[in-house]
């Protein structure tokens, strides 16, 4: 889908010039990633279970923000060196090179080979669904699993994102350069890797509920520092907007991507065994979700306060509103678990009264005696 689209802009020069097309490539490059991004939650945690390695999403996470240092930093070269059609030419060449090596790949070399016989006989593929679909509802139902779950993706539609609004008082207001807030996403690209480095070796051990509070209330403040742009108050402080720009513009995205992280570690590791791609990628679509609603949120607050590319008047308005609506998610933080370990001992206890309930059921004539031995010994 992503060569499809940049190929088609890269290829035909009227596409860019008309708007109809250029969003349907947008969208199509857009879906295209959001179905990678499913499939590399599922793989990883899958993975994950199968190795038995805990965390495995943080190292996923420093993978990710390496390579956005790296495609941010060449992307910024070329973008200074060669015009934007070669741009999108260069991005569908190395989105094909990616196409073949993965089409020529064989299955087994993810770790995760399946037998061909792994639907059982006389089950068709709809029946697989529908009892992969029932074991995800199963799975979702159980508490440990559905606060979280709910927490996230409420604290990220409930924020309207203005990024819009910012870029284009950023572009014609301030006449910042592109390469600036270019070069302030790979800044931000850096402090995601080193934030996914310190929870990988410190902050593992904090409670989750006490990191995820401060990692919002840091959040919802790195919100106001568009606020400190628009009002020009580092020009005040001495600070020029070229060089606040490109400190400050990514903060706030950059927290926001790191939030995400103890989630996916938590529901990766409380997902019952042989649910574990069907509940990651269920998150990562209902985040995915979640974000097209905040965007959404964010144009009709734009619109409502009359926000427009020749007057940004209200755009501080729309800023405070942004950052009291980041602050409305520690009203219901109490649904974020205070910590794995604790979560994983009350799962493991209800799993054990649940096999004591089934065994019960199951008892027949003549075993009577083996059955109270059997509730003796859990006893002792």
């Amino acid at each position: 889908m992503q060569v499809l689209s940049w190929g088609q802009l890269a290829l035909f020069p009227d596409a860019c010039q008309a708007l109809p097309a250029l969003m349907a490539c947008v969208l199509l490059s857009n879906t295209g990633a959001a179905i990678t991004e499913v499939a590399k939650d599922a793989l990883v945690t899958e993975y994950g279970q199968k190795t038995r390695i805990n965390g495995l999403q943080s190292y996923a996470f420093i993978a990710l923000a390496a390579g956005g240092i790296l495609g941010n930093l060449l992307g910024g070269y070329f973008l200074l060196k060669l015009p934007s059609r070669m741009m999108f030419l260069v991005f569908s060449v190395l989105l094909s090179l990616q196409l073949a090596v993965f089409a020529s790949a064989r299955e087994e070399c993810l770790g995760l080979a399946r037998p061909l016989g792994h639907i059982t006989t006389g089950q068709s593929v709809s029946e697989n669904i529908r009892k992969q679909i029932s074991d995800l509802m199963i799975a979702i139902s159980e508490d440990s699993i559905f606060r979280p779950l709910t927490w996230i993706v409420a604290s990220i539609a409930s924020v309207p994102i203005l990024s819009g609004s910012i870029f284009c008082y950023q572009t014609r207001c301030l006449h910042l350069d592109p390469s600036v807030i270019g070069m302030s996403r790979v800044i931000g690209q850096l402090m995601l890797l080193s934030l996914t480095v310190l929870y990988n070796r410190y902050w593992k051990e904090i409670p989750m509920r006490k990191l995820i509070g401060a990692v919002q209330i840091s959040y919802a403040f790195s919100l106001l520092l568009d606020l400190v742009l628009v009002r020009q108050i580092n020009l005040c402080i001495g600070i020029p907007n070229e060089v606040f720009a490109l400190c400050f513009s990514g903060l706030a995205e950059t927290l926001a991507q790191f939030k995400i992280l103890p989630f996916t570690v938590l529901l990766a590791t409380l997902c019952p065994r042989g649910c574990e791609g069907s509940l990651t990628s269920f998150l990562a679509s209902a985040l995915c979700l979640s974000s097209i609603v905040s965007g959404f949120w964010g144009v009709g607050l734009a619109t409502f306060l009359g926000i427009k590319s020749g007057d940004f008047s209200k755009l501080p308005i729309g800023i405070l509103i942004q950052f009291l609506a980041a602050l409305l998610p520690l009203g219901w933080i109490h649904r974020v678990p205070m910590s794995l370990s604790d979560e994983k001992k009350r799962k493991k206890g209800l799993s054990k009264r649940n096999r004591k309930t089934r065994r019960v059921g199951r008892v027949v004539v003549g075993s009577v005696y083996a059955y109270r031995r059997e509730r003796e010994s859990d006893a002792k």
